[in-house]
């Protein structure tokens, strides 16, 4: 894998999620979904409290 010899920063951010979705509105397998009603990030024990 290629990387810089030299950035700026050390570090790199996560950065922010914004936006609406362009796609992923259909289910790719099941019969129920669940869809996100702001853009944010959730953690495993959230999805897992969902089911």
């Amino acid at each position: 894998m290629l990387s810089p010899k030299r950035t700026k920063f050390r570090k790199m951010h996560k950065g922010r999620i914004h936006g609406e979705a362009k796609g992923g509105s259909d289910l790719n397998f099941g019969h129920f979904g669940l869809k996100a009603t702001e853009p944010e990030r959730i953690t495993a024990r959230q999805i897992e409290a969902a089911r």
